[in-house]
């Protein structure tokens, strides 16, 4: 299979966790059983789902200000997974 180039996703309108990880779940095309928190995040992007090569972030100002805990949980995540395994790790853009 091959990794998409580019996912693009729109968080500028996501007001709580369940809207993020249901977002999360549907652009990067996690599993129905996805459980929508932080552990079952990297479990999915390091084991479930073939990211795309870029991932690109569009409202992340107002996301992060909203929402800062889970703008944080979210860059550790990417950041852990660009440090433990580069060559699953997508390019980010915030």
């Amino acid at each position: 299979m091959t990794r998409p180039s580019l996912i693009k996703i729109d968080l500028s309108s996501i007001n709580n966790a369940e809207e993020l990880h249901s977002t999360l779940c549907n652009s990067l095309n996690f599993p129905n059983w996805y459980g929508r928190n932080w552990d079952a995040f990297w479990d999915a992007i390091t084991a479930l789902v073939e990211l795309p090569q870029a991932l690109e972030f569009s409202g992340w100002d107002v996301f992060s200000a909203r929402m800062p805990h889970d703008a944080k949980m979210l860059q550790q995540c990417l950041t852990e997974l660009a440090s433990k395994f580069p060559d699953l790790a997508p390019q980010v853009r915030y």
